[in-house]
């Protein structure tokens, strides 16, 4: 084999998709209850993406960051006007990028300040790259990589005692707090609403930069635009990747609060980004958005409250189509199980199977799904 393997493939190739399903070479049959990691909104093959790709294709494929773009400039607008105030996006070619690019920013505003710290969370993804990496909440993927950045603070996740703690003893070094408002990677854990109150409170009218991490929860997964909306936060940049690109690689950076500021022409780029057909792609999901939240609250709803609560099972979380079942222990074979029994399932350490379904599954999709998942677990 000439490719690294890097990663669990499943042992068989994709012949076509469709909504939330894929098919193999043998003709098989499978829903898929993750939807590229989060990244098909819209599910798999959708006609309007689709069509909106094929169409820019034909128009140019991809023509450097020189040229305006006028789906760039509406996505931005959308994206902006979501939060309810004023800003500007950079656009990326990953969530990962996305980050760097926040992490950069902060960087160039600590350059100008005697605050040099920045509080992260335990359990929080955040990317691969050595910046990202270095925020990431999760030890095993950092050590072998280390050293990386300096002065970053890892804090337990929900933890409001400790983050009050470690706030106080370095109030005048911290300059960024980095956030996912839902854990991700760490298991589809919601914010809870005594840090979310301790955050507002601690970083607000300090200079303080407060980052969300949108790039799983946000562009209307959880049933709002952006998942820091459940919590009343107040961000001066949010990230953002997987969805907004229709399938295709993009990533954005959104700086609101004055932060759009911090960088000047010249002080970070992009060869590829923002790359047309993906901009196209996007479109058509960020301009659909609004007319699904309700749909996915409901549903997300309707999916929790379809699985059976049986022994195995520790808890079930979610925020509307972002859900987690999370078993009391570990599983090698589930995600075989669940193969042979139709299903593709996105299992965490184990034990935890995280569900991020196509924003526009059906209630009757639904149904199938938790019959076969009540099926795996019983």
């Amino acid at each position: 084999m000439y490719r690294m393997k890097m990663y669990n493939e499943y042992d068989f190739n994709v012949k076509k998709t469709k909504g939330i399903y894929i098919w193999d070479d043998k003709g098989n049959k499978y829903m898929d209850t993750f939807s590229g990691i989060g990244v098909l909104a819209l599910g798999h093959s959708n006609d309007e993406v689709l069509t909106a790709q094929k169409l820019q294709m034909t128009r140019f494929e991809h023509i450097s960051n020189f040229f305006f773009q006028d789906k760039a400039e509406s996505i931005a607008k959308i994206l902006v006007e979501n939060t309810g105030r004023t800003g500007q996006v950079f656009f990326t070619n990953s969530g990962t990028e996305a980050i760097e690019a926040a992490l950069k920013a902060v960087k160039k505003k600590m350059a100008i300040s005697d605050k040099k710290k920045i509080i992260t969370f335990e359990s929080a993804f955040h990317g691969r790259t050595l910046g990202s990496l270095s925020l990431n909440g999760f030890e095993k993927l950092r050590q072998p990589f280390e050293p990386l950045l300096e002065n970053i603070i890892r804090i337990p996740f929900n933890d409001r005692t400790a983050f009050e703690t470690v706030f106080s003893e370095n109030e005048n070094d911290i300059i960024a707090v980095f956030l996912e408002p839902i854990l991700g990677s760490g298991g589809v854990v919601p914010l809870c609403e005594a840090l979310s109150e301790s955050i507002n409170r601690l970083t607000s009218d300090r200079e303080i930069l407060l980052v969300i991490d949108e790039i799983q929860s946000g562009i209307g997964r959880t049933g709002r635009f952006y998942a820091y909306q459940h919590y009343h936060l107040n961000p001066d940049i949010i990230t953002l990747g997987k969805a907004i690109g229709g399938g295709l690689p993009l990533g954005a950076t959104i700086f609101l609060n004055g932060s759009e500021e911090i960088f000047q022409q010249g002080d970070h780029g992009s060869t590829f980004a923002p790359n047309p057909v993906s901009l196209a792609g996007g479109e058509v999901v960020v301009t659909h958005i609004d007319q699904l939240l309700g749909d996915i609250v409901e549903k997300g709803a309707f999916f929790a409250d379809a699985i059976i609560p049986v022994p195995k099972i520790k808890e079930i979380r979610h925020k509307g189509l972002m859900i987690a079942i999370e078993l009391f222990n570990e599983d090698p074979h589930l995600r075989d199980k669940a193969l042979e029994a139709g299903l593709l399932i996105n299992v965490i350490k184990d034990k935890t199977i995280r569900l991020l379904p196509a924003l526009n599954i059906t209630f009757e999709e639904i149904r199938i799904i938790t019959e076969k998942l009540n099926e795996l677990l019983k």
